[in-house]
């Protein structure tokens, strides 16, 4: 697709298989949609207050406690508040909030507005009935200004929440993927920062003659080194198209060229000994400590890293973005990003839906979302909040994001769980040298083909 606008899966990402996005300026690699419509119960349109009307009643608020916190929901819940006195919002939250909301979804008795984390199948209540349809809301005002509050979003973040066309969940703030360097650390030994996987072949030997590892990752996750290597590789080699076929189940795909290429590129910096000793056996905390502490040079993550890590930061630890190293003769695009959202819902049982579109209008307004860019240290899914004072490890993820000729979303692991865990078992095995890129491309186009077979799988497809 065209660049149009502009999709960040994560540590805390949700259920978008590689689901990519189109709007102004960039192309994005498709939308999931359904196996049919006939397989989805019909979703309700949102109610939406007209303008003037006066908010009343509760409103329950149940998020996704990571990283960010809830503390800035319930700030922004309470100026809700100070301006419409006759409604009164509780904001609650839960490292695992979505173990809570399970049986509550089940029973009925849901929040008005939820953002229920990386473990929910958003999809799937979309296709039980059990959120409302956005369109409506989307098309009527902003909470401040004129026009439609849809086009306050970025257009090809506010497409990740649409399944055939309808809207069901909202984006709220946005991750980009890449990798992260001291820049310090490069300065003080005159490395310049690899743009290409040949220009980092040749930087790692410098890096292990100063007794630092060039590399490290969170091994016992072996999800980072999916969206840190293996997919930005593998689209780097054959283009958008190859990691759409394999999230499309395209017989053969994940044992393409350009997917064992990236394999072999994993490999290869495995064999040469660029990663840190023990690194498959690393939690994302402890990897992201080895390398804040100076132990390792370079290592894949989100841009949560910051957020994830203040507390133990060394002082005088730096961290940088930088996009993982490009195959330099490959179709792929190479300013093409890998991103995520973390969306936001509200359920067809929401006792007071006006009310939560309303608070999720003032949350989205672009003052608010201007202070969570500088308080939380993310970018936002809504137009102009990076028109700010970025932190300083956003400014780069930024620039690239607008920069970016295609961006792209890895979310397969949410649609085919069993499958995506066999894939990243695999990777392990690989990483630990257990078996060869050719064998490791083989078990993932084996569970590629029982996912395909099995007919109790609804199966989402990207254009």
């Amino acid at each position: 697709m065209t660049k149009n606008g502009w999709i960040w899966a994560g540590a805390t990402s949700l259920a978008l298989l590689l689901a990519g996005c189109s709007g102004e300026g960039k192309s994005a690699s498709g939308t999931g949609s359904s196996p049919s419509d006939d397989a989805m119960v019909a979703a309700k349109p949102v109610p939406v207050a007209k303008p003037g009307e006066k908010l009343t009643g509760n409103v329950e608020v149940q998020a996704f406690k990571g990283g960010f916190g809830i503390d800035f929901y319930q700030k922004a819940a309470d100026e809700f508040m100070a301006k419409n006195p006759d409604v009164k919002v509780k904001v609650e939250g839960d490292p695992r909030v979505w173990e809570k909301l399970r049986p509550r979804l089940v029973s009925g008795d849901t929040p008005d507005l939820m953002f229920p984390g990386w473990d929910m199948d958003h999809w799937g209540l979309v296709q039980e009935g059990q959120l409302y349809s956005l369109d409506a809301a989307l098309d009527s005002e902003p909470y401040e200004g004129t026009g439609k509050w849809r086009d306050t979003f970025e257009p090809a973040l506010l497409k990740l929440g649409q399944l055939n066309g309808k809207q069901y969940v909202l984006p709220y703030y946005m991750i980009v993927m890449g990798w992260w360097y001291d820049p310090g650390v490069f300065a003080k030994n005159g490395w310049t920062v690899p743009k290409t996987y040949e220009e980092l072949l040749e930087l790692c030997p410098k890096i292990k003659a100063k007794g630092i590892a060039p590399i490290t990752f969170q091994g016992k996750y072996p999800y980072y080194m999916m969206f840190g290597m293996l997919l930005p590789w593998c689209q780097s080699v054959g283009g958008l198209q190859a990691i759409n076929d394999a999230q499309n189940l395209v017989p053969g795909a994940w044992k393409s060229p350009a997917m064992l290429q990236a394999a072999k590129m994993i490999r290869e910096l495995g064999d040469k000994g660029f990663y840190q000793e023990g690194a498959v056996g690393l939690s994302h905390t402890e990897s992201q400590t080895e390398f804040l502490n100076g132990h390792a040079a370079m290592i894949p993550c989100g841009t949560w890293l910051e957020s994830e890590m203040k507390n133990v930061t060394p002082p005088g630890a730096k961290m940088q973005f930088m996009l993982p190293p490009v195959f330099k003769d490959g179709k792929g695009d190479p300013s093409a990003l890998m991103i995520d959202i973390e969306p936001w819902m509200i359920p067809s049982a929401a006792k007071n839906p006006k009310a939560a579109v309303a608070l999720y209008k003032y949350m989205t307004s672009l003052p608010v979302a201007k202070r969570f860019v500088e308080e939380k240290g993310t970018l936002m899914a809504i137009k102009g909040s990076d028109d700010t004072k970025l932190p300083e490890t956003l400014q780069v993820p930024a620039k690239a994001f607008h920069d970016s000729k295609a961006v792209y979303c890895y979310q397969a692991r949410h649609y085919y769980k069993v499958m995506d865990k066999e894939i990243q078992d695999a990777l392990t095995s690989m990483l630990n040298k257990q078996i060869t890129p050719e064998q490791f491309c083989d078990r993932a186009e084996a569970a590629a083909e029982k996912t395909r077979k099995d007919d109790s799988i609804p199966k989402r497809k990207i254009e």
